[in-house]
């Protein structure tokens, strides 16, 4: 099978979480025998923190601006079994025109489900999807379940749908030594979005507050002159994927925030997640609606909703906290790799492409 994939980037990590999800789907689904071709404009913030060259086995195809690629893109697409278009995607309503127009699959990938469905439903300009909404492709796949899939079909005109949700590859998230650059009680990666500042600053920093002999530690990108830091919280600068396992190793618990237009519809797991559980690290998380399906709270990961669970949770036991993150990797390693996810699309694809509904599950 040949995919030919318009998205957002997977060359950078710097400042999106794309990347990383796609980088492992995409190796798996080549190392199964497929073709994948990957379309990114070359655009200069992703340029100066490029962390990818070349998509092993397959073709990053980087371009300048749309007219330039456009007859490239044409050949590859008219060859392909598959073509999709990723949320994000800077030239997505140029790339669904062309899709959509084509004999292939059609194909398009949400990985921003709830931030779609909220500036849709409020008229603000997207670069992927317009008010002709979703009809014109075969299938909607989402990174976020329940509620949003339903969504995606009756407000945007999906005919079918599926979730396919992030993925870890523990070829690359995996134990590693701790290094001391990167110590602390209780760490934080992600890029800053202001609608995750509000549980960052409850579950994170008002512990660090209370703490003040504690060691924390926040990794990302973009955060601002006026984030409310205090002396025990450090700082690391954007972190290329294969630092992350050693950013979370040398953490005795990591801490996952969900942005509050994902957590309010439920159902989405962030790659950070499964990385992090991957890694062998105890998880803090907040909360929404289906985390239950993914790790079992108390067992597998933690759940904090106000500082002092975020304080409850370091004064557990080593031997505890052992438990559960041993507990997590088992389940992720089962569950939630870019294998079993790569085995899921080829069957989501393979049952898009019969005449009956596409039936779907959660997770």
């Amino acid at each position: 099978m040949k995919l030919a994939i318009f998205g957002l980037t997977i060359s950078s990590s710097w400042g999106n979480g794309h990347a990383t999800n796609l980088r492992g789907l995409l190796s798996e689904l080549i190392g199964r025998g497929h073709d994948v071709v990957f379309f990114e404009r070359d655009v200069p913030y992703y340029a100066a923190h490029r962390d990818l060259h070349e998509l092993a086995g397959g073709t990053l195809q980087l371009y300048s601006d749309w007219a330039s690629v456009l007859p490239e893109a044409r050949l590859q697409v008219a060859d392909s079994d598959v073509a999709m278009v990723t949320s994000y995607c800077p030239d997505g309503l140029a790339a669904a025109d062309l899709v959509c127009s084509s004999p292939a699959l059609r194909v398009f990938y949400d990985l921003d489900t709830p931030v779609t469905l909220s500036r849709f439903r409020n008229g603000e300009p997207l670069t992927y999807v317009d008010d002709a909404g979703l009809g014109g492709y075969d299938l909607a796949l989402s990174f976020t379940g329940g509620g949003a899939l339903d969504a995606l079909r009756l407000e945007l005109g999906a005919p079918k749908v599926a979730p396919l949700y992030g993925s870890v590859d523990p070829d690359v998230h995996r134990p590693v030594q701790p290094n001391e650059q990167y110590r602390s009680d209780l760490s934080y990666l992600g890029t800053y979005a202001a609608d995750r500042q509000r549980a960052l600053e409850e579950l994170f920093i008002a512990p660090a507050r209370r703490l003040p002999h504690g060691r924390f530690l926040i990794g990302g990108a973009q955060y601002p002159a006026d984030f409310p830091w205090t002396d025990n919280i450090f700082f690391a600068q954007h972190l290329p994927p294969p630092e992350h396992p050693t950013f979370y190793c040398s953490s005795r618990l990591t801490l996952n925030v969900t942005r509050s237009t994902m957590a309010e519809m439920g159902w989405c797991p962030s790659g950070r997640l499964f990385e992090a559980a991957a890694c062998g690290v105890p998880v803090i998380s907040d909360f929404w609606e289906g985390l239950d399906e993914f790790f079992t709270p108390g067992e597998e990961i933690i759940i904090a909703k106000t500082f002092p669970d975020s304080i409850a949770a370091l004064e557990l036991s080593d031997a505890e906290l052992a438990r559960i993150a041993t507990a997590a990797r088992a389940r992720t390693l089962a569950e939630h790799t870019a294998a079993n996810r790569a085995l899921q699309l080829e069957t989501i694809l393979d049952h898009a492409r019969a005449p009956e509904p596409l039936e779907v599950q959660t997770c």
